[in-house]
């Protein structure tokens, strides 16, 4: 689960109060994009949204509202605009629009039916009336409205989170929150699997962590790694999703082969990384292609591991590496769609009211 929602569920079910502040929109440089989001209580924070000034502004005006009327719309929601320039000492120089909301005792549904969706794998919208005391509603890509005077079409366009005005001219946050995160598949629980795990656990993906020594794995993992303690993890590659990561690492180079060649005979793969120099690559290779792997095949196999540049042999050293690599194929997977506008939706609201 990411963060953010994480935390608001956390607190809510120890009845903490807390408020979600949400980048809605973005003008010129600013350091993080609209749809990042952070949570406030009266003494902690969760995620971020930047940091230095920004966040600690964002921090005056979220505990401001955790003591004001809960029945009064500045205390439930409200808008900021704030310049990320001399006035906040930042050097970006843009401009961000927040949006904040106060998470109360009644959000318990439309948390659990965050996370659900998230579980599922399933996108969702989050409608936030921000001129009314109306309830958030959750809105599938190809849902209803929202609302009467919300457009059908706008949960379908592509894009994501962003400011618009219904037919009334009333002002609403849609916040596209993505469900969908890339599998990385992971064979082998020694110290550079675990310190890779240790990344990949603050990270936008689901694992499954896989070996055979149960033992292995470490207490409180997070609900985005899967454990898998089998005899036959040969298995799991089949188990995979079409598109999946895949990282080899175990104890014993006869159990890499057999999984590199489990994982190659799959024509679906996203990415394949085996961990090793350039003689194990060698060596496998020739191996391979007397069981039938095409060259082809091979060309899928990324070994040895990790961007260049870092060539430290440390567990931590690795998993920067090669969490890296794979944070490069995520983010050329995920580039966005050009934003398009319909001719009669509003999508810049900047005229001041905030």
């Amino acid at each position: 689960m990411t963060t953010w929602l994480g935390a608001l569920t956390n607190l809510h079910a120890d009845s903490i109060a807390a408020v979600l502040v949400t980048v809605a929109t973005s003008q010129g440089s600013t350091p993080r994009e609209a749809g990042a989001r952070m949570v406030f209580t009266d003494a902690q924070q969760f995620d971020t949204i930047g940091g230095g000034h920004l966040e600690w502004r964002a921090a005056q005006i979220a505990r401001a509202m955790l003591v004001a009327d809960a029945r009064s719309l500045p205390g439930q929601r409200r808008i900021e605009r704030i310049a990320l320039g001399p006035s906040l000492g930042q050097c970006c120089g843009g401009v961000v629009f927040l949006v904040f909301e106060r998470i109360g005792r009644d959000s318990g549904p439309l948390l659990n039916a965050l996370e659900q969706h998230w579980r599922n794998g399933t996108d969702v919208w989050r409608a936030v009336p921000l001129e009314s005391m109306a309830a958030t509603s959750l809105v599938e890509p190809d849902g209803l409205p929202a609302s009467a005077s919300l457009d059908a079409s706008l949960f379908g366009r592509p894009g994501g989170t962003r400011i618009v005005c219904d037919d009334a001219g009333g002002r609403w946050l849609l916040d596209r929150c993505r469900a969908y995160q890339p599998q990385v598949v992971l064979f082998g629980a020694g110290h550079v699997g675990a310190a890779i795990v240790r990344v990949l656990a603050t990270l936008p993906c689901r694992v499954i962590w896989v070996d055979e020594r149960e033992d292995m794995f470490p207490p409180g993992l997070p609900p985005q790694i899967s454990i898998e303690a089998t005899d036959v993890p040969n298995a799991v590659v089949d188990l995979a999703e079409p598109g999946a990561y895949f990282l080899v690492m175990t104890h014993s180079h006869a159990l890499d082969q057999q999984l590199s060649e489990r994982i190659l005979r799959r024509a679906d793969i996203g990415w394949f990384g085996l961990i090793g120099s350039h003689t194990k690559r060698k060596q496998f290779e020739h191996r391979l292609q007397e069981r039938g792997i095409s060259t082809e095949q091979l060309n899928k196999m990324t070994c040895p591991i990790g961007i260049p540049g870092i060539y430290g042999k440390e567990p931590a050293s690795i998993a920067i590496a090669v969490v890296a690599q794979l944070m490069q194929r995520w983010e050329l997977q995920a580039q966005p769609a050009p934003r398009r506008f319909g001719a009669n939706l509003t999508t810049q609201v900047l005229d001041g009211r905030h």
